[in-house]
């Protein structure tokens, strides 16, 4: 029996991208839910760290909306989107570190019920988002910044978990800075490593035939 060639390969495009759509839309929705109940409960309790893993929230997902939004484009085009969400990465960051500074200027002791249970929800989602994106991680560009996003989200909700453990242990603020300064560096990392994934996808594809 013969093989079915380029049909068969068609088909299992399509199939994957298919699948790969299917998990995006499924994370974003989590992501744009989880940084509702995540600003929510940095207001609440005033602390850093829940601020700072509410803006990773919403850059995941903006970044899965983009990633959405390229399934089946080309390699380039993937490429030049992970530029995008490297840049969405740094500017996280940069807030973070506003963030920070001003809690450096204005010291406080955050509500660590609020940042717990945020903490531990948090997690839960994250972790959830990780398992859904793990099968398509080596995909391509597209799905491995995604997934680097997501692998984020998990170091987040542990360290913001901590941060919750050590503000209720020592009855200060200081824990909640400096998991939000930790936080700060992890982003920073994030954003180097998929631009440079995001660089080599570009230099690396196919030039347009003449």
């Amino acid at each position: 029996m013969s093989g079915c060639g380029a049909d068969c390969c068609s088909v299992d495009t399509k199939k994957m991208q298919a699948g790969q759509k299917r998990v995006l839309l499924i994370v974003l929705a989590v992501n744009v839910a989880t940084f509702v109940m995540m600003m929510v409960a940095a207001w609440h309790s005033g602390a850093s760290s829940l601020l700072s893993g509410s803006l990773d929230n919403l850059g995941d997902a903006l970044t899965h909306a983009l990633s959405f939004a390229v399934v089946g484009a080309s390699t380039k085009a993937k490429g030049k989107v992970a530029l995008f969400k490297a840049a969405l990465i740094l500017v996280a960051a940069l807030a973070v570190a506003a963030q920070i500074a001003w809690r450096l200027l204005e010291p406080a002791t955050p509500l660590f019920e609020s940042m717990g249970l945020a903490a531990v929800l948090n997690l839960a989602a994250n972790a959830f988002c990780l398992w859904r994106l793990h099968p398509h991680r080596g995909d391509d560009v597209n799905l491995s910044s995604a997934y680097e996003c997501s692998r984020n989200d998990i170091f987040e909700g542990v360290a913001v978990l901590a941060a919750s453990a050590g503000v209720w242990l020592f009855a200060a603020g200081w824990p909640d800075v400096l998991v939000a300064a930790a936080l700060l560096l992890l982003f920073l990392r994030s954003a180097w490593r998929v631009f440079g994934n995001a660089l080599r996808a570009i230099h690396e594809s196919p030039m347009p035939a003449h």
